[in-house]
């Protein structure tokens, strides 16, 4: 496993070109590299990225939709369009990931004008500690929306590693 910073997703536009520098820098170690990343809007920058140096990755639209499903995040969105979706890694992180990075630490009187639209926040607990859950509740206390827990677990997100190291070992 070789990470890329988290931020990168407050940044979508920078992923594409970022995996392609990091899959360079791989294949020079590495026999097989895969990519463990969603679409996470690049809007198909990232695709292109994987076909042209024929990599693999991981299927879907965002993270959210790797751990609770495309149908179910479908249907959960539907259900309330209005929804700001966390896992637990944003939840752990949101201070950092969102607060800092929109300025609301510096101008709290932002939050509406960022999350005036959003209705409800659900957490896609994939590990429901008593720690992240506290961590969902304080973001969903900044942001002044209720908070929804729905637990997705780790299988749907171990079940397309599993296909991604397959598509990877047919390579």
């Amino acid at each position: 496993m070789h990470p890329l910073p988290p931020l990168l997703h407050n940044r979508p536009e920078r992923i594409a070109a970022a995996v392609e520098q990091r899959v360079g820098d791989l294949r020079n170690r590495y026999e097989r590299v895969a990519v463990a990343y969603a679409d996470c809007g690049t809007y198909g920058a990232l695709d292109e990225v994987c076909a042209r140096l024929g990599v693999p990755r991981l299927p879907g639209s965002d993270c959210y939709e790797v751990f609770a499903g495309a149908q179910r995040l479908r249907t959960l969105l539907e259900a309330e369009p209005g929804t700001y979706v966390l896992t637990d890694y944003l939840a752990m992180s949101f201070h950092r990931s969102v607060v800092v990075e929109l300025g609301l630490d510096r101008f709290p009187d932002l939050r509406d004008d960022y999350f005036g639209h959003y209705r409800r926040i659900v957490w896609l607990a994939q590990h429901p500690t008593a720690r992240t859950r506290a961590a969902a509740q304080r973001a969903a206390d900044v942001v002044g929306l209720p908070l929804e827990e729905i637990v997705v677990g780790d299988a749907l997100l171990e079940e397309a590693l599993e296909e991604l190291l397959g598509a990877l070992m047919q390579a």
